[in-house]
C-alpha cells in the first residue's frame, strides 16, 4: 500500500467531506466528530460521486437514488436491492498533515 497525502487535517471540518484521486482511485475523506475515514467515492449502484451527496454523521446519503452507506466501514446500510460495499482506506494524521493508504 502507498500512503498518499490528503492535506491538512484543519481543512476538513466536522461533519464535512472531501476527495481526491489517488493511485487510481476516486477516494472520499469523511470528518465524523474529529475521527477521519475514507472510502470509495464512486457509488456501486450507478456511479454517482459520493462527496456530492449528504453526510449525517456517519451516514452517507448518495446523490442520485439515496442509497446509504457507513462512511466509517464502507457498508451499504439501506437501498432497495443489495449492492457491492465501497472499499475503505486506513487514514493517519502526523503533525496536523493527513494521509490515506491506497
Amino acid at each position: 500500500m502507498a500512503k498518499v497525502l490528503v492535506g491538512k487535517a484543519s481543512d476538513i471540518g466536522e461533519g464535512k467531506m472531501s476527495h481526491l484521486t489517488a493511485g487510481g482511485k476516486e477516494i472520499l475523506i469523511a470528518n465524523v466528530r474529529g475521527q477521519f475515514y475514507a472510502i470509495d467515492n464512486t457509488c456501486t449502484h450507478a456511479g454517482a460521486e459520493l462527496h456530492e451527496g449528504e453526510l449525517n454523521e456517519k451516514e452517507l446519503v448518495c446523490p442520485w437514488h439515496r442509497a446509504k452507506w457507513d462512511v466509517t466501514t464502507g457498508n451499504l446500510l439501506w437501498f432497495p436491492q443489495k449492492l457491492r460495499g465501497l472499499g475503505h482506506y486506513k487514514v493517519t494524521i502526523e503533525n496536523g498533515t493527513m494521509y490515506v493508504e491506497v
